[in-house]
């Protein structure tokens, strides 16, 4: 078998945007927070590149996409197999531009293993919006490792790597379900277990850079194209389709939150431009490339409304989900996956059908109903567990002293932004060093 050399290409570049994408958080939820938590809520993104790269490495993709046995049996419909322990076999051997056999899309296994790593990436960084300003970071880290293993790895194996869900049929183009849904229900969870920040509800905890905010949305939207088109595996006319469907999700769901709150609050504001935009391209991922680009638009424009009414869902139930991790990404993920039961129109494997307003039946329907509340549910059970065993052990939550002076300070011994010169005297100069009122004295 020859490597296609346009699709690995394409496959390459897409994995490292899609990398892009977790820095991208980085600046989106850092800006998002209060100044005293910035780097916090940063370095929480960047320390999910390591641990979960580990761990992929390790064991990851076995789980994930490994076959059990023959690839039949019971225990390979739930989690993968450990022959790809630290991508065993993964490493493709070749010569003259040929591939063996067993490689699937014409491009190498490392590729995909590559790519798909950065997928778990993300998730895992994506859950830490909903804990902002209060968790330690050293438990972050180890639920990280834990819930990567325990969630994300059985989870990817189930809807793409031949477990229960994908032999069933169930669409799910680039992680409606795996990436979004199953990381708004752990953020869910763990808000439940680290409960509400000092303050929440009493004091303002507006986003403190929107700017930071508008950067990392950038790079987010800049990512997703990879995050989409690349998980055709190829380049063709899906490939194109992805893409183009990824933009007008976005663009559409930007346009409908703003709208949506122009007439509710009276403003458009560059927060929620954000926020629409992030919705529209978390509802379209699941569906990129099996709808046509009309109801790309239809998407958008439901997912953009629905999530600018869903993110006040925290306060009517009481949940601090600092950062509307589930107001956007479990609610737009679910919007975005059940869609596809009416209006998939080109489905790629014999096991899918198309949506209903497409001639197909209920039980395409059915199935894009289970997934979401299946991964949902597991995923929700499961970071419920695992906090609660962290937090018994040693502690998920900083102490509240800690909390009102600001985490950064506290936990890193750092601070985001240096805007002055610390004195003997103890007094702050914006401008640099003070001069002494007698030093300002002029002789006659």
């Amino acid at each position: 078998m020859e490597i296609d050399t346009g699709s690995t290409s394409w496959m390459l570049i897409s994995t490292a945007i899609v990398l892009l994408m977790t820095p991208g958080l980085a600046f989106f939820y850092g800006g998002m927070t209060r100044a005293k938590s910035v780097l916090n809520m940063m370095m929480m993104s960047f320390v999910s590149i390591i641990t979960v790269t580990v761990t992929w490495v390790i064991y990851g993709h076995s789980l994930a996409f490994d076959a059990v046995g023959d690839g039949t049996g019971f225990v390979n419909k739930i989690v993968g197999g450990l022959d790809a322990v630290g991508l065993s076999g993964v490493v493709d051997t070749f010569s003259a531009g040929l591939l063996p056999d067993s490689t699937s899309d014409n491009i190498p296994n490392i590729v995909f293993s590559a790519f798909q790593l950065t997928f778990a990436i993300i998730t895992v960084a994506l859950i830490s919006g909903a804990i902002a300003d209060r968790a330690k970071f050293g438990a972050w880290v180890v639920f990280s490792v834990v819930w990567a293993t325990v969630v994300y790895f059985p989870v990817a194996h189930w809807v793409w790597g031949g477990g229960w869900l994908f032999n069933m049929g169930i669409e799910d183009f680039a992680g409606g379900t795996v990436v979004h849904i199953n990381a708004g229900a752990a953020a869910l969870a763990l808000a439940l277990v680290l409960g509400k920040r000092a303050g929440w509800r009493k004091e303002p905890m507006r986003p403190h850079n929107l700017t930071l905010v508008l950067l990392g949305v950038g790079l987010l939207w800049f990512g997703w194209f990879g995050f989409n088109a690349g998980s055709e595996l190829a380049v063709d006319g899906t490939t194109g389709l992805a893409f183009i469907n990824t933009q007008i999700a976005a663009a559409v769901a930007a346009g409908a939150w703003i709208v949506v709150e122009k007439f509710r609050d009276g403003h458009a504001t560059t927060l929620g431009v954000a926020s629409g935009a992030v919705a529209g391209l978390v509802a379209i991922t699941p569906a990129a490339g099996f709808v046509n680009p009309l109801m790309a638009l239809a998407l958008g424009v439901i997912a953009g409304a629905v999530c600018a009414y869903a993110v006040g869902l925290k306060y009517r139930l009481g949940f601090d989900d600092s950062l509307d991790v589930v107001g956007v990404h479990l609610v737009g993920g679910v919007i975005g996956a059940v869609s596809l039961g009416f209006i998939s129109e080109f489905p790629f494997l014999p096991q899918q059908a198309k949506g209903l307003f497409f001639g197909g039946d209920l039980g395409q329907l059915g199935l894009q109903v289970l997934g979401p509340v299946a991964v949902g549910v597991y995923s929700f059970v499961a970071t419920f567990i695992i906090g609660k065993i962290i937090d018994k052990t040693m502690g998920f939550r900083i102490a509240q002293e800690d909390e009102v002076t600001g985490i950064d300070i506290t936990t890193h011994a750092e601070t985001g932004y240096d805007l002055g010169t610390i004195h003997s005297s103890g007094v702050t100069s914006p401008n640099g060093p003070a001069v002494p009122a007698e030093a300002k004295k002029v002789d006659a």
